[in-house]
């Protein structure tokens, strides 16, 4: 009953994690083209205080957007604030990483072969590099590197990297993804809490006070301008992270954080000609030259083909094969788990019977062969030896 319960905790956090995060990027996604279409208003708009205006048409009807320099000569009644989409997504993302990784089962998280780690340990781990990558970028946007945008988008992504690589020595490949993009996570949120509303408020405040904003008001929105768009361009990694844990070939690799920081690279570069984009630049080379990367790195990744691999002296028996999958495989992949957190096998599959293992064999080829990412966390000691025997199994003549 605990695992049945534990599993629907796990499914409902993660739905609603899910659904902030997708109002939370989505607006991001939607101000960010809005700011970036405005056009120069009327003269007499001008005189309103108005920066820029936009006309629309959405759902039926017509809109008309307008963006003040600093403020309405008087505050509305009723103002919308977007700041919820983004604490939502950050508690019920901690709530997750809690549910299926601190507290859920342990191969998801450890490897043993890497690190054998209690689970005090590895939280200490995962949240004390999550606080640490924080403090830097704050101490970053707030030091005279925030005015070179492009040195400072340099220095910000090598601490990733390095926070990247970090986890990859600490955890397992999915634990390792799952941290980056909760440090990820964590500083746009942070950006939010820290930059952007504080900065609205004072220029709510300026606004009610009917007063013009001071220096300090105006540097406040320049830097949650620039916060804004760092949030921009993190948006498109940490969906690719969201995603991730349906892929063992990426995260099981044995280069894994290698894999993480080209594709975080590559999304927001792709990212950047979209920005450029929306505001009338067009530059398809960026579009083209992300696509030529990401290609590369498919190649690079393409698993050797199974005739290039070295010949056994002997076929391997059925026996053989059995007795490793019941060892290694039965107790995650059966119809009724042993498998502490397992309520039903993952995916829905099961490896009880060869007709079962040979239907999965592609999916067993690369995830138990070719990228050693199960069983998780090598929690049964699956040796180099099963291995090889399991692939030769599964290539002969079957």
């Amino acid at each position: 009953m605990e695992a049945y319960l534990t599993e629907w905790l796990a499914l409902l956090v993660r739905w609603i994690h899910v659904i902030a995060g997708v109002a939370w990027i989505g607006a991001s996604f939607y101000f960010i083209w809005l700011d970036n279409h405005l056009r120069e208003p009327p003269e007499w708009k001008k005189q309103k205080g108005i920066k820029g205006d936009l006309w629309a048409i959405h759902g039926g009807g017509f809109y008309e957007i307008a963006k003040y320099r600093y403020g309405p000569e008087r505050m509305p009644e009723e103002l919308h604030w977007f700041k919820w989409e983004a604490y939502s997504t950050l508690l019920s993302g901690m709530a997750l990483l809690f549910v299926v990784y601190y507290l859920g089962s342990p191969g998801y998280l450890v490897d043993p072969a890497k690190a054998d780690l209690t689970t005090g340990t590895a939280m200490a781990i995962g949240l004390g590099g999550i606080a640490l990558v924080l403090a830097l970028y704050e101490a970053l946007i707030r030091s005279p590197l925030a005015n070179n945008g492009r040195l400072f988008g340099l220095v910000f992504f090598l601490v990733l990297v390095l926070a990247d690589w970090t986890y990859f020595q600490w955890f397992s490949g999915r634990g390792a993804f799952i941290h980056v993009g909760a440090t990820i996570g964590t500083v746009m949120v942070a950006n939010v809490f820290l930059g952007i509303i504080p900065s609205q408020k004072a220029l709510v405040a300026t606004v009610r006070a009917n007063r013009e904003p001071d220096a300090r008001v105006k540097r406040l929105a320049d830097l949650a301008k620039l916060r804004s768009t760092h949030n921009n361009y993190l948006t498109l990694p940490i969906l690719f992270i969201m995603i991730s844990n349906h892929y063992p070939s990426l995260y099981g690799h044995a280069h894994g954080w290698a894999i993480l920081a080209a594709i975080g690279f590559i999304t927001a570069f792709a990212r950047h000609y979209f920005n450029l984009r929306h505001r009338g630049i067009r530059k398809p080379s960026i579009l083209v030259a992300s696509a030529l990367m990401a290609l590369a790195l498919i190649w690079v990744l393409a698993p050797a083909p199974a005739s290039d691999a070295p010949a056994a002296s002997a076929p391997v028996s059925d026996s053989t094969v059995r007795s490793i999958v019941q060892t290694h495989c039965l107790g995650c992949h059966a119809r009724h788990p042993s498998q502490p957190g397992f309520q039903a096998p993952p995916a829905g599959i099961v490896l009880e019977q060869p007709a079962q293992w040979l239907s999965h064999k592609a999916q067993i080829l690369q995830a138990a062969v070719a990228t050693q990412y199960m069983p998780l966390g090598n929690l049964t000691g699956m040796t180099e030896q099963e291995r090889q025997q399991l692939g030769q199994w599964l290539n002969q003549t079957h």
